[in-house]
């Protein structure tokens, strides 16, 4: 007789967004806060993705544009955009996504390995992967690696 191991079901939350008609999320332990959209001051000679800084209550924070991260076209509704402040490498680095959806509750068996399919349109390096929640797919984002270190060495440079 074979006796399976029972599969152990962690919870866990995320905050939920949109690029385009794709929801997209960050674990919630990531999330500082979300704000909305203010000016961004260019900054000279930055990586392409990378849209600015912003004065966060007297913080400077390098402010990364991930529809640009990740080769999408520009925002149909930039008036609708927010900026996820998230907490990267334990720095604090601002996010601009379409929208953002609400706090969502998984576990740990609603969540796949990254399908192979998207790394035609994201590298999958960035994605942790992907959870279905009823009719709902959302593509779970891994902070830390939306970076390489170079850039991250050049971020850490901007906010300086």
């Amino acid at each position: 007789m074979v006796v399976k191991k029972a599969q152990v079901r962690h919870e866990f939350q995320v905050v939920g967004f949109y690029l385009g008609t794709d929801e997209y999320a960050i674990t919630i332990a990531k999330v500082r806060e979300i704000q909305s959209m203010t000016e961004i001051r260019k900054v000279p000679k930055a990586p392409k993705f990378v849209e600015g800084v912003i004065n966060l209550r007297g913080r400077i924070l390098p402010v990364i544009d991930l529809r640009k991260r990740f080769d999408l076209p520009p925002a149909v509704d930039p008036a609708q955009a927010k900026i996820l402040i998230v907490e990267f490498n334990k720095n604090l680095v601002g996010l601009v996504v379409d929208n953002v959806s609400e706090v969502i509750r998984l576990y740990s068996d609603q969540v796949e390995k990254t399908p192979d399919i998207f790394s035609l349109t994201i590298d999958s390096r960035y994605i942790s992967g992907v959870a279905k929640l009823n009719e709902r797919l959302i593509i779970l984002l891994d902070v830390e690696n939306l970076l390489s270190f170079e850039e991250q060495s050049a971020l850490a440079g901007i906010k300086s």
